[in-house]
C-alpha cells in the first residue's frame, strides 16, 4: 500500500501531512501527485471527498520550494468557482504549507480591494482566487500573471458551465504558455472535456472512480408525492420536508437542504424556523460576512440545518455532515453527485433524501442515467400531508378569538350580517359624498351669475358714456371686446377680491383713465400727389 512517504514530497510537506492524521493518500491523491511532481498537466476526475483538493496543493507547495515571489506577480493561480471553495482551498493550503515559507493570497468578493492589493504588492506565492475578483485586479493593474508556474482549476466542469466560458479563456491567455495545468472535477461530460484539451498539453487523465458515480457510503431515498392541489405544492413539499427531519430523530445531527432557486432558500429557511427548527439560508445574494458566519456556524455545531442554493454543493469540506435532503430535484443531473456527496464523507456513513413531485420525473430519468442506478423509493411519513401549512399550529384560545374578531363561523348567517353591514356603511358613505359634491356647484351659480352681470352693467354705463363724446374721441379709445363670459383673469380678480373680505375698491379703470397722451389728440390728414403739384405740398397736416 502507498504511503505519502513514497511519493517524493518535500519533507516539510510530509510533517505537516502527518500532524494533520493523513497517512495513506486516497487514490486521486496516489495516482495524481506522481504526475504533477513530473511537470506534467493533469486532468482528475474523482468523486467529491477523494482528497482532490491535496492532490494538487501538496505538489505545489512542494514545486514551489524553491524560489521567491516578485511584487504583484504571483508563482501559482488556483480558480475556483465560488467564494466558500476558494476559501476552503486556502485553510488546506495553510495546514500543509506552515513549515514552510511560501506566501499566499485570497481574492474573493465582498472584501475591500484595499486588503488584498497589500498582499498582492509583497508578492504571493500561491494566489487561490475566483475569476471575477481576479479580472478585477488585473484591470486595475494591480496584478500581473506573467510569472504563473503552475495553474490549478478546481472543479472544472462548474466553471466552465457556470458561464465562466470567456474568463477563463482571458484569464489563460494573461499566463505563460510554458505554466503547468490541473484540472480536477468530480464529473466531466465530454463536450467540457474538448473545452479543457484546448488548455493542457499532453494531460495525464486521471479517473479513479467511473464518472459520475455516487459514494456507497451514502444512503439514498427517493420520496415521490402527488400534491392534492398545484398551488399547494411548495407548502406540502415543507411539510414532508419537516416530517422527513422529525422522523429521523436524533441521528440527524445536522442536515443540507438544497434548493434550486435562491428565493426558495429563504422561505424554506423562514419555514423550519417557524416551527421551531434551527436553520439558516445561505446563497450567492447573500454578503459575504453573512455566508462566512452561516458556515462557521454550521461547522460549530451552532447551525442545525444549512438551506442552501448549489453554491454550497460544490467543494465543501465539512466532514461530519449526517444528511442531505434536496427539497428540489436538480435539474443538471451532475449536481445530484455534488449534493449528496456533502454526506459520508471520509468513510462515515450518510442519507441522503430526494423530495419529488409529479413534474420532477424528467430530472429523476436524468440523475438515474447518469448514475447507472434507480435511486431507492421511500414512503412519504404518515400523517405528513394532513393538514400542511406553512403556519405553525396557534393554540385554541387565540384561534377562537381570531374567529370572534371576524373570522369565519360556522353558520351562514354570521358571515351574512357583516357583509350586509359594510353594504350600508358603504351606502352611507356614497350618499354622503354626492351631497358634499352637489353642494359647492348650487352655492357657486348666484356668483357667477353675479361675476358676468358685473362687467355688462360696467360696459353699459360706458356706452352712455360715449354718445354723448364727439365723434373724434370714439375713434381714439380702445372699442372693448364684448363677450358672453369674462375673461378668466376678471374672475381671477373677481375672486381674489371677494376672498379679501368683498372689499370695493370703487369702479375698474378702462384704458387709460384720465391721462391720455397729446399725440393721441391731434389728427392727421393725409393728401394724394398728384403729378402737377410741386413736391413741397405731397403732404400737410392739420390739427383736428
Amino acid at each position: 500500500m502507498t504511503k505519502f512517504s513514497d511519493l517524493a514530497l518535500d519533507p516539510r510537506v510530509l510533517k505537516a501531512v502527518a500532524e494533520a492524521g493523513y497517512e495513506t493518500p486516497t487514490p486521486i491523491q496516489a495516482q495524481a501527485i506522481p504526475h504533477a511532481l513530473a511537470g506534467k498537466d493533469v486532468l482528475g476526475i474523482a468523486q467529491t471527498g477523494t482528497g482532490k483538493t491535496a492532490s494538487f496543493t501538496l505538489p505545489m507547495i512542494t514545486l514551489l520550494g524553491q524560489g521567491r515571489a516578485k511584487a504583484r506577480m504571483p508563482r501559482s493561480l488556483v480558480l475556483c468557482p465560488t467564494r466558500e471553495l476558494a476559501a476552503q482551498v486556502a485553510e488546506n493550503f495553510d495546514v500543509y504549507a506552515k513549515y514552510t515559507k511560501l506566501t499566499k493570497a485570497l481574492l474573493i468578493g465582498g472584501v475591500s480591494f484595499g486588503e488584498q492589493d497589500k498582499l498582492i504588492d509583497r508578492g504571493v506565492d500561491v494566489l487561490i482566487a475566483t475569476p471575477g475578483r481576479l479580472l478585477d485586479h488585473h484591470e486595475r493593474g494591480k496584478l500581473l500573471l506573467t510569472g504563473v508556474q503552475i495553474m490549478v482549476v478546481d472543479e472544472a466542469d462548474r466553471m466552465l458551465d457556470m458561464g465562466f466560458i470567456p474568463d477563463i479563456e482571458r484569464i489563460f491567455s494573461l499566463t505563460p504558455f510554458t505554466r503547468q495545468t490541473f484540472f480536477y472535477s468530480a464529473t466531466m461530460a465530454p463536450e467540457i472535456e474538448r473545452i479543457t484539451n484546448t488548455f493542457l498539453t499532453g494531460a495525464v487523465k486521471i479517473e479513479v472512480a467511473r464518472q459520475a458515480t455516487t459514494s456507497t457510503t451514502i444512503e439514498q431515498k427517493l420520496i415521490q408525492f402527488t400534491p392534492s392541489r398545484k398551488d399547494k405544492s411548495f407548502a406540502e413539499k415543507r411539510a414532508v420536508l419537516r416530517a422527513l427531519i422529525t422522523a429521523e430523530g436524533e441521528s440527524c445531527t445536522n442536515a443540507i437542504i438544497f434548493c434550486n432557486r435562491k428565493m426558495d432558500v429563504d422561505v424554506v429557511a423562514k419555514s423550519l424556523k417557524a416551527h421551531g427548527f434551527n436553520a439558516s439560508p445561505i446563497h450567492g445574494d447573500l454578503d459575504q460576512s453573512v455566508r462566512t458566519r452561516t458556515l462557521d456556524g454550521f461547522r460549530d455545531g451552532s447551525v442545525h440545518l444549512l438551506v442552501a442554493s448549489d453554491v454550497a454543493a460544490r467543494g465543501l469540506d465539512i466532514p461530519a455532515v449526517s444528511h442531505v435532503f434536496n427539497f428540489d430535484a436538480p435539474s443538471h443531473p451532475e449536481d445530484y453527485v455534488h449534493r449528496i456527496g456533502r454526506t459520508g464523507r471520509a468513510g462515515r456513513l450518510g442519507k441522503a433524501y430526494t423530495i419529488a413531485v409529479p413534474s420532477d420525473d424528467k430530472y429523476i430519468n436524468a440523475i438515474e442515467s447518469l448514475v447507472k442506478q434507480p435511486i431507492p423509493r421511500g414512503e412519504v411519513p404518515e400523517g405528513a400531508l394532513e393538514g400542511a401549512s406553512d403556519r405553525p399550529e396557534r393554540p385554541k384560545e387565540e384561534r377562537s378569538s381570531s374567529r370572534s374578531r371576524g373570522g369565519r363561523g360556522d353558520s351562514r348567517s354570521r358571515d351574512r350580517a357583516p357583509r350586509e353591514e359594510k353594504r350600508e356603511e358603504k351606502a352611507v358613505e356614497a350618499a354622503a359624498a354626492v351631497e358634499a359634491i352637489s353642494e359647492p356647484v348650487v352655492e357657486a351659480r348666484p356668483e357667477r351669475a353675479e361675476r358676468q352681470e358685473r362687467p355688462r352693467r360696467e360696459d353699459t354705463r360706458r356706452e352712455d358714456t360715449r354718445r354723448d363724446e364727439p365723434r373724434s374721441e370714439d375713434r381714439r379709445e380702445p372699442r372693448p371686446e364684448h363677450r358672453s363670459e369674462p375673461r378668466r383673469d376678471d374672475r381671477r380678480d373677481d375672486r381674489s377680491r371677494d376672498y379679501r373680505g368683498n372689499r370695493d375698491s370703487g369702479e375698474r379703470v378702462v384704458g387709460m383713465g384720465d391721462h391720455v397722451p397729446d399725440f393721441i389728440l391731434r389728427s392727421f390728414a393725409i393728401t394724394t400727389q398728384t403729378a402737377d403739384e410741386p413736391e413741397e405740398a405731397s403732404a400737410t397736416g392739420t390739427e383736428g
